[in-house]
């Protein structure tokens, strides 16, 4: 298991997140949404994975009201996948969200109508992460179905 860091991105990282964005089509293949993504990264609460000096991935954090919050956007270089990169950046969220009194935590994917392979593979993820999905809609237009998923944050008991 790699030893993990996460920390908040300071805002002249946000160049190096938009690298990680580019540097994965098969997720983030559409130009306005990176730039799009690019400017969440900078305006929202952005944090950074790091691996032994090297930046490995990031998550921006979006607060909808008192209640709610979103994983705005989420990557993982390739070569970090599967080594608890993204479990560990969706469970600092979780408790950074807590210290909010934040209540629900969303976030939005292609939808299972769609039967592209690597977001089948994003969906087991959140599953995995104790996310379960709301609703399919049209929000990104009829080719590219929108899956909301949410999850209801709770304090984790330190001593179980």
């Amino acid at each position: 298991m790699a030893n993990i860091s996460i920390r908040p991105m300071k805002i002249q990282e946000a160049a190096s997140c938009e690298k990680i964005l580019r540097s994965l089509p098969e997720w983030f293949g559409i130009e306005e949404a990176i730039i799009q993504y690019r400017n969440d990264v900078e305006l929202m609460d952005s944090y950074l994975a790091v691996i032994d000096d090297n930046l490995a991935g990031f998550i921006t954090l979006n607060y909808h009201n008192e209640f709610s919050a979103e994983i705005q956007v989420m990557a993982v270089k390739k070569h970090f996948h599967r080594n608890g990169v993204g479990k560990d950046m969706v469970q600092f969220v979780e408790e950074e969200a807590l210290k909010k009194q934040i209540k629900f935590l969303q976030v939005k994917t292609l939808g299972p109508s769609h039967p592209d392979l690597n977001y089948k593979n994003t969906r087991k993820f959140y599953l995995a992460q104790g996310f379960l999905p709301l609703e399919e809609n049209c929000l990104w237009g009829k080719t590219n179905p929108c899956l909301i998923m949410i999850k209801k944050l709770e304090n984790r008991d330190i001593d179980s």
